[in-house]
């Protein structure tokens, strides 16, 4: 993907485009997607990086909701079920099975979990990662060697999917640029247009490049900006009551002694009435998350301490060695666009199914849902971006179209594992100049290459993007990352034609946001 290429055909186009997607993450890509491989003229914008906010952020799970069956959300269920295991058909070198734990120290949680979790997996039916069973007590602590093991009486284990979130999004947004779609990052909608009918028909754009001001015109344009989606509609209508009810969730980065096996931990129930995970994740360990209702939505958020503060004591009633802040190498939130429900309402209560609305301005806004079910969320808005627009009625065929970087042995290319075929051409670089191949920190398992391949071919157009979402650095590891900074920069600025200057802002820059990383009193 060429960004300036990307530009050019949006300056170029003279006739409006079948769809214009406003928003980067999962939702609007997983559109854009859908809407290029039926044939349509596509055009998706993002006022900064695809996926900055909450599709970077989650808990990195592909997963039906264990917590949504418990809630008698079955259709959501199933549905999450099905999208999981299409998902793990379509994109294999990213997503994998993971084999869940839930311990139980009360003499009646391993038969009741343990029903509820076979239930799970019926409901799955042909998609299935795994069937469910009781384990005992020895078996339980020879697969999660650090749990507690006072009044351990055993466990269920249960399998789900689990992925790498960032970059399932780069490879849906190269497929759907393969597909035919143009897609711009760093490129915010600053206004909405209308037909001579009243009706939104396209809307202006900013190139934060260069300054320039893009006009884009549409038949059907569709505001899948998350988070940010009320504030997309208040640019053409500033009174438009809310539709969402947004909420915060954090996840906590350990190294991988706390959960040094392959199997991850689900606790079913928590103070906050979620569910906590502790998984093992790109050779660390993420336990998470929270549910927090908020009142100001930030493209930056940052955990609040009384979240760290409970992820760190759920954490310790199960796990032999307590966390502490001390241990913390990163610690990020994301925030759920969850579809009102009228005042009082908990967020964790809150429906996680999605929403299509339309304004009387013809305006379409798809909200809530969740990552694993992106690909119908997709489908159900491009049908009804047709009708919308008045277009052709054409079939969805994601079901079974595979993702940029589909490979079933992805493993074999080690820990370049996550880049599927484009391995190949990273290992390419390597070959060509060794120098690449050099690890940019002995902490972490990213090298030289990753970084002018996230220039040369991914749109990586910041040093954040480097190593937040084409690495995981960022997340994995702050202290780290930010001691890589100076020479990813400088690979960066070599790829994309920048001077010293640049170099120096984009490591000042980084080392800040990276502070808001760790916990404040570390």
């Amino acid at each position: 993907m060429n960004r300036d290429e990307q530009l050019r055909r949006i300056r170029d186009r003279s006739r409006p485009w079948d769809i214009l997607v406003i928003g980067g993450g999962a939702t609007g890509v997983g559109i854009a997607v859908d809407a290029a491989s039926r044939g349509f003229d596509v055009v998706l914008v993002d006022r900064s990086d695809f996926g900055k906010g909450t599709s970077s952020r989650s808990t990195k799970l592909v997963h039906g909701g264990v917590r949504y069956l418990e809630q008698g959300n079955i259709s959501l269920v199933m549905d999450a079920l099905k999208e999981r295991g299409i998902l793990r058909e379509n994109a294999p070198h990213l997503v994998q099975d993971l084999a869940f734990i839930v311990p139980s120290y009360e003499w009646w949680e391993a038969p009741f979990y343990g029903i509820g979790l076979r239930l799970y997996d019926l409901l799955a039916g042909k998609y299935g990662f795994g069937p469910s069973r009781n384990l005992a007590r020895d078996e339980t602590l020879e697969r999660i060697p650090t749990l507690k093991t006072e009044g351990l009486r055993g466990g269920v284990i249960y399998y789900d999917g689990q992925f790498d979130d960032a970059r399932l999004l780069l490879n849906l947004t190269q497929t759907a640029f393969e597909q035919g779609a143009t897609l711009v990052n760093y490129c915010p909608v600053v206004a909405l247009t209308r037909g001579a009918d009243g009706f939104i028909s396209g809307a202006i754009a900013r190139n934060e490049d260069q300054g320039e001001e893009l006009a884009i015109r549409a038949r059907s344009v569709v505001n899948a900006a998350g988070p940010f989606a009320d504030q997309v509609r208040r640019i053409a209508d500033p009174g438009a009551s809310p539709l969402l009810a947004p909420s915060q969730g954090i996840n906590l980065v350990l190294d991988r002694s706390f959960l040094p096996g392959e199997d991850a931990i689900m606790v079913p129930h928590t103070a906050d009435g979620r569910v906590m995970f502790a998984i093992p994740w790109h050779g660390h360990t993420v336990v998470g998350t929270t549910d927090t209702p908020i009142s100001e939505i930030s493209l930056e958020p940052r955990p609040f301490q009384e979240e760290i503060d409970f992820v760190l004591e759920t954490a310790s009633r199960y796990l032999r060695r307590a966390p502490g802040p001390h241990d913390i190498l990163s610690a990020f939130a994301g925030i759920r666009p969850l579809v009102r429900a009228g005042e009082g309402k908990d967020t964790a209560s809150l429906s996680r199914d999605h929403v299509i609305h339309v304004d009387q301005n013809g305006l379409m806004t798809i909200v809530g849902g969740k990552w694993t079910t992106y690909r119908s969320m997709a489908e159900d808005c491009v049908n009804h971006a047709v009708m919308l627009g008045s277009l052709a009625e054409r079939p969805c065929g994601t079901r079974h179209l595979k993702i940029h970087g589909y490979h079933q042995n992805a493993e074999k290319f080690g820990e370049l594992a996550v880049y599927g075929t484009d391995a190949v051409a990273i290992q390419a670089l390597i070959r060509a100049h060794p120098e690449l191949g050099e690890k940019l920190h002995p902490e972490l398992p990213y090298c030289g290459a990753e970084i002018v391949w996230a220039a040369r071919a991914e749109m990586a157009r910041t040093l954040e993007d480097a190593l937040s979402r084409r690495t995981r650095a960022l997340l994995l590891n702050a202290r780290a990352a930010t001691e890589m900074a100076p020479r990813a920069a400088s690979l960066m600025a070599a790829e994309l034609g920048r001077n010293e200057s640049w170099i120096a802002d984009q490591v000042e820059s980084f080392a800040r946001l990276a502070e808001r990383y760790l916990p404040l009193e570390v």
